[in-house]
């Protein structure tokens, strides 16, 4: 089994979803991290039969299921987003989301837009061996103000 970033396993990081979306439905008392976990997964319901069991959440094969993305990896994103705008970092995404979501009218909406440029940026990163680059990535989201309609939702 790899280990990902942080030094958590696949399996660790699924549970953890699991056990947050579970503690969420109870109402038991969550920590800032299950929290922002929690809050993440109700903002998408496709993800909730994934989710809600955890051994589906542990055997869960992207494709497999007929879907077309890895519902981890784009929640994942999702809080990467949400870490990067809780300490603005890079300088600048807290007021670039802040534009996206006047934009499109959300804030979920807005992530979307920086997950979709993080994505690509993190992509590109790997595929040369280097580090991601920060102003890239801006300038990737940026591209979206004016345009009224996201690429990805």
């Amino acid at each position: 089994m790899s280990s990902l970033p942080g030094g958590y396993s696949r399996d660790q990081l699924r549970r953890a979803y699991a056990d947050a979306w579970e503690k969420q439905r109870a109402r038991a008392p969550l920590t800032s991290t299950e929290a922002m976990i929690a809050d993440v997964i109700g903002l998408h319901p496709e993800y909730h039969p994934v989710v809600t069991d955890a051994e589906a959440a542990l055997s869960y094969e992207p494709g497999a299921a007929g879907g077309r993305e890895n519902p981890f990896l784009h929640m994942g994103l999702h809080l990467a987003v949400r870490e990067q705008l809780a300490i603005d970092r890079p300088p600048g995404v807290r007021d670039l989301h802040r534009a996206l979501a006047a934009e499109y009218g959300d804030a979920h909406t807005a992530e979307h837009v920086l997950m979709q440029a993080l994505g690509e940026t993190l992509w590109e990163a790997q595929r040369r061996g280097a580090a991601a680059d920060e102003q890239q990535y801006l300038a990737l989201a940026r591209r979206s103000l004016g345009r009224k309609s996201p690429q990805s939702r």
